[in-house]
């Protein structure tokens, strides 16, 4: 079961790492888009954009601290 753990722990640590406002506002933006893509709206150049403002709001609010 540690083996387990330690997978489990590395993943965690690897996608929500030390902000999860940003991993959470990336899940959503993607959940946006599949949204607009299930409706047939070409918005995939929507993400980087979106992903570069996120990571740029988590820089400023680290960097606050």
């Amino acid at each position: 079961m540690s083996r387990l753990t330690a997978f489990a722990r590395f993943w965690w640590d690897f996608v929500i790492g030390d902000d999860w406002t940003a991993a959470a506002a990336v899940a959503v933006l993607i959940a946006a888009l599949d949204v607009l893509a299930h409706h047939s709206v070409n918005a995939w150049w929507l993400l980087p954009p979106a992903v570069v403002g996120a990571l740029y709001v988590s820089l400023r609010r680290m960097a606050r601290r």
